[in-house]
This record gives C-alpha cells, sequence and structure tokens, in this order.
C-alpha cells in the first residue's frame, strides 16, 4: 500500500508545519493563527521545498470553514447582543460601511472592477473573532463592559458577513461570474422571465427565508432531541460522532436542497444547537476536529498567498494595513465615544478591531472563485491580515499606554491631594474633613460621579461574581463601603440596593478621589484585569501609604506584580479552592470543624488534641 498519497502528505505536512510555526508564533507572544498562516506560505506554490495538493487542499479547507462557521454558532450568544444592541449594532454597520468604502476606494485607485472593490472592502472590514476573543481572555476583559460590546460588535460583524456570502453569488451570476442561481435560470427557461438582479436578490433571500424558517420550526426540536437521545446512550464516541454529523449534515443538506452556503448551514446548526443545554459539551466534543481542519483551511489560506506582493507592490500593501489598522479603528473609536461610553471602552473596542481574519479570507477565497476579485487583492487581504495579526498586541500595549498617559494628565489636572493635617483629623474623628470632601462633593452631570462622605471606609472594585460576594459581607457586618464599577447596569442596580456606587474606570484617579481613597481604610481590588488593578493599587498606595490592598490574580506571575504594585495580599481562585478542598478533608480526617460550622456553640473552634493544628 502507497504512504506518499497526496491526501495523506497534505493533510500530515499541513498539520506539522501549523505546529512548528503556531509554536515559534506563541513562542513571541503572537496567536498561533499567524504560524498557522506563514505554515501554509511555506507550503504552498510560491515558496521552495514542499508544495501541498493544490485540489485537495481547498476541499480540506470547505471543511474546515463548516466547523469554524458551526463553532462561531455555537457561540452566538443573542442575550449577550441584544445587552448591548444599543453601541454595538449601529456602531458596527457604520464602521463595516466607513471600512468598505475606504477599501472600495482603493480597490478603485488600484483599477479593480466594481464586483472586487466590493469583496475587497467588505473583506477589510470584518475582523477576527479567534484573534480578538484570544487577546479579550488574556486581559481577563471578556466578562466586561467593554469586552461584551466588542463580543457583541463582533457578533454584528459575524451576521452581516453570512448575508453578505449569501448574496455576493447571487449579484456575481448576473453579471457572469460564478453559477446562475438555479431558481431564477429554471423560471427564465420554461417562462422566459428575466428577474434581473432585484428578482435574484429576492429569490435567493426567499431560498434562504425558507431555510431559516425550516431550521427554526422544526431543527431546533428536532436537532437537540436527537442529541439528547444520544446523551442518553452514554456513548461519549457517539455523542462526538453525532455532534460532528450534524454539523456536516445540516450544512451539506443546505447546499444542496436550498441552494445557501455551507457556511451559512453551518452556523446555523450551531446556533440552534446553542439553545440546548447540551451545547457546552457538544462544544467541547467537536473542538478537536474544529481546530484540527481550522488549522487546514488557515494552511490553505497561507498557500494561496504570493509573498512576492511584499515586493512588488509594497505601497498597496501598505495602504491595506493602513486601512485596517489605523482606518476603521479611528472609525470606530469615535463611534464609541459617541455613544457616550467611556475612553477606555472607545480604547478596547478599537484596538479589537485593528485586524482581519476568518471571514476575510472566507470573501477572498469566495471573490477570486467567481472570478470577482483578482488575484492582486487576495494578495493584498491575506497580506494585510497576516501583518494585522501580528501587530494586534502591539495596539493593545499602545492603547493601554495611551489610556495610561490620559488618566495621569487627568489626575495632574485634577485638584490637588489631601493635606497630611487633615488625614491625621479624620484618622482621629473617623469622620471626612471637608477638605477631603468638597472639592469633589458635587455632582459632574452624572449620578454615578458624586463623591462619598465616607471616611474610615472599604473601596471596593468591581461588583462582579467576586465582588457582589465581599459586598455582601461587608452589608452582613455593617461595613461601610462605596464601590467604583465601569457597568452601567450594575451601577443602576447597586443604586436601587441602596449600595453607595461610582460610575467609572477604577485606573483613573479621578476616580479614585471620587471614592476618597485617601481617608479609606482598606481597598479590595475584585476585577481580574490586571493592567487596571496595578494603576489602581499603585495610585491607592501613593495617595494613602498606609491602607490595606486586597486583590485578586489567577497565576503566579499576577502575584509579584500586583505585590511589586503595592497590593498587600493577593488571593489566587485556585490556590482558595484547593485550600478549602483541604480543609473539608481535614473534618473528615482530622475530626476539625468545618468553618461554616464555627459560629456554633457546640463545636469546638480549636482542633483537638488528636487533630495537628492547621497553619
Amino acid at each position: 500500500m502507497p504512504h506518499d498519497t497526496p491526501l495523506i502528505s497534505t493533510i500530515v505536512m499541513g498539520l506539522v508545519l501549523a505546529f512548528i510555526f503556531g509554536a515559534i508564533a506563541n513562542r513571541f507572544k503572537m496567536p498561533p493563527l499567524v504560524g498557522y498562516l506563514l505554515a501554509g506560505v511555506l507550503a504552498g506554490p510560491h515558496t521552495p521545498g514542499f508544495v501541498a495538493d493544490q485540489s485537495l487542499a481547498p476541499e480540506l479547507a470547505e471543511i474546515g470553514v463548516i466547523l469554524l462557521m458551526f463553532g462561531v454558532g455555537l457561540h452566538f450568544s443573542l442575550k449577550d447582543l441584544l445587552s448591548v444592541r444599543g453601541v454595538a449594532v449601529p456602531g458596527a454597520i457604520v464602521q463595516i460601511g466607513f471600512a468598505t468604502l475606504l477599501g472600495w476606494g482603493l480597490g478603485a485607485l488600484m483599477g479593480w472592477p466594481l464586483g472586487g472593490n466590493l469583496v475587497f472592502g467588505l473583506a477589510l472590514s470584518v475582523a477576527s473573532t479567534v484573534v480578538l476573543l484570544k487577546a479579550l481572555q488574556e486581559r481577563r476583559l471578556i466578562e466586561s463592559d467593554r469586552g461584551k460590546i466588542a463580543v457583541g460588535w463582533l457578533i454584528v460583524e459575524d451576521l452581516a458577513m453570512v448575508l453578505v456570502l449569501v448574496l455576493i453569488p447571487a449579484a456575481a451570476s448576473i453579471s457572469g461570474h460564478g453559477t446562475p442561481e438555479p431558481l431564477s435560470a429554471g423560471l427564465n427557461r420554461m417562462l422566459g422571465l428575466d428577474l434581473g438582479i432585484t428578482g435574484i436578490i429576492a429569490m435567493t433571500l426567499l431560498k434562504v427565508a425558507a431555510f431559516v424558517g425550516l431550521m427554526l420550526v422544526f431543527g431546533r426540536r428536532i436537532i437537540p432531541w436527537i442529541l439528547h437521545l444520544i446523551a442518553h446512550t452514554g456513548s461519549r464516541e457517539l455523542f462526538r460522532l453525532g455532534v460532528l454529523a450534524i454539523a456536516l449534515g445540516v450544512a451539506f443538506g443546505a447546499a444542496k436542497l436550498f441552494g445557501v452556503s455551507l457556511a451559512l448551514g453551518a452556523f446555523f446548526a450551531g446556533m440552534i444547537l446553542s439553545e440546548s443545554e447540551l451545547s457546552h459539551r457538544a462544544a467541547q466534543e467537536s473542538l478537536p476536529l474544529r481546530d484540527a481542519f481550522a488549522v487546514l483551511f488557515f494552511v490553505s489560506v497561507g498557500m494561496l498567498f504570493d509573498p512576492n506582493i511584499l515586493i512588488d507592490n509594497p505601497l498597496p500593501l501598505l495602504a491595506t494595513v493602513f486601512i485596517i489598522i489605523i482606518g476603521k479603528s479611528v472609525a470606530a473609536f469615535f463611534i464609541v465615544l459617541a455613544f457616550g461610553k467611556p475612553m477606555s471602552t472607545a480604547l478596547t473596542i478599537s484596538a479589537s478591531l485593528a485586524q482581519i481574519g476568518e471571514f476575510s479570507f472566507i470573501l477572498a477565497a469566495l471573490g477570486a472563485d467567481l472570478g470577482l476579485l483578482p488575484a492582486e487583492g487576495r494578495d493584498l487581504i491575506l497580506g494585510g491580515a497576516i501583518i494585522s495579526i501580528i501587530f494586534n498586541p502591539v495596539v493593545f500595549i499602545a492603547c493601554d499606554w495611551l489610556q495610561k498617559m490620559l488618566e495621569t494628565k487627568r489626575q495632574s489636572e485634577a485638584p490637588e491631594s489631601k493635606e497630611p493635617t487633615a488625614q491625621a483629623e479624620q484618622s482621629a474623628t473617623g469622620k471626612a474633613s471637608p477638605a477631603l470632601v468638597d472639592p469633589l462633593a458635587k455632582t459632574v452631570g452624572d449620578e454615578g460621579l458624586r463623591a462619598t462622605t465616607l471616611a474610615g471606609h472599604v473601596v471596593l472594585i468591581g461588583y462582579g461574581r467576586v465582588g457582589s460576594i465581599v459586598g455582601e459581607n461587608l452589608k452582613s457586618s455593617a461595613t461601610p463601603f462605596v464601590v467604583i464599577e465601569d457597568s452601567e447596569n450594575r451601577i443602576g442596580e447597586l443604586k436601587q440596593q441602596g449600595v453607595e456606587a461610582i460610575y467609572g474606570n477604577a485606573a483613573s484617579a479621578a476616580v479614585l478621589a471620587y471614592a476618597n481613597i485617601a481617608g479609606a481604610r482598606s481597598l479590595v481590588i475584585a476585577i481580574p484585569n490586571t493592567f487596571e488593578a496595578c494603576s489602581a493599587a499603585e495610585q491607592a498606595r501613593a495617595v494613602n501609604p498606609p491602607i490595606l490592598i486586597v486583590a485578586r490574580a489567577h497565576s503566579e506571575a499576577e502575584i509579584d506584580v500586583l505585590k511589586q504594585y503595592g497590593a498587600d495580599t493577593v488571593i489566587m481562585g485556585e490556590r482558595e479552592i484547593a485550600l478549602g478542598m483541604v480543609d473539608r478533608l481535614a473534618q473528615v480526617h482530622h475530626d476539625k470543624p468545618h468553618y461554616e460550622d464555627a459560629k456554633r456553640a457546640d463545636i469546638m473552634i480549636e482542633p483537638s488534641e488528636s487533630a495537628p493544628a492547621k497553619e
């Protein structure tokens, strides 16, 4: 049996090269996606050495697209989108339009046809969900308001691109590119009706609507039912196979029966499945194969890239990178500010959108296959994607630096710090001195920015899962505290509960001043964002040296950094979970009472003689 078959060699070399270059990219703090694309460049026909099969690679990539879109559908959250719809929906639409116009203009300068300009502009307008989620996860921003807006923004972009993938083939068929729309062509042959562009697009949307209706009416009942039936068998292998069969089967059936794209069918299969309580298990079970074929998709995209464009057309490539990193990011920045969101949110959204990825590759491949987009345009998209993804961490660092610089400038313009005599008076009386509060006692246009009159209190930064537990305990012990929170929804909930809260970014010296950090006895930093936590700790320590600072961390490295910036005690979740388990085991094996039982008079607080004292 021969071992050097094209299929095996393409898969093996694609995965091996992707692993090597993905590991190198990760080593240099870049997304592995960059390594996958570079692996494709090396396996492509434009570089010496091994060349993968040019006919098999696109088919493997198509499976990658199906599973990639299935994963997007699985993680689609209508609830998250609705929670930020006021900013994400209009913001994403305006930003897509602006970036598309910029790309259209560049394509027109290059002398491309109208359809190619449109595909090129759309490809530059949509950011990579994979790169975005990785960047937000690294900065612990997924659960923040900024993170939710960014994710919601990307969901709107993804939905828009799903619609574009449906409409482009229909529009291309009118100009003689690609395959004519079957239903319209049939009516033309049978009845002699020429529906024109409006009719063809209407027919396409009608078929999409029929497919969507079928999925919503029958799919949302049948697909979860099938999964539940498989889950009750107890076979993990059958469950994993069932998930993959649903993803691939629905995508293939949608393409054959309704003429819609494989990507749209897979997306709706994932979206329907996401409503089931088994969605998390389905995502987990399908993840390995999704990742493997997604890697092959990125490798196949890299194979299309001609590195000679770096030498032959450097100026158009620079213009493409400028549109991706500067053009649409600046547009997003001002759009977010126009909706009244803080500077930190605008900077985060701008940095998140300063790259392109999966949908851009799909659009580039579709445009090239239909003959709309010239090879040069496809190379510019791929080159712009690789460069923008490489530089995306740098963009985030630059935005963090800019935010810190603006906060420092705002701090220098803020009222002078409290006088030592006023601090001494406050410590002695337990009340806030007028000198401490009066400069900030007025409301500055927002009820969430009213300075507190508390003194000797706790300043609690963040009221999420961790902060709310701390806050409830502070309330039960009648300990005075004020909350700093950057979520408008939580600010409203806290005010309804009668909890004093200040809306703003805790890294801001002005916001800390409103919380009277100089007169506080302790500071609890319950947010997962290490950058903001370090900034808050550093400023609090500078203004109030004796203050007790307690923070949270997710790794040993974060513990060290937070302590360097002034935190006295840093709690790491995993360690506390382990200690809680050890404490519970000690009750059984050493007769040590559980900490929740310590308040009971009939249980000894001290360990028995046979039980060694726990340090």
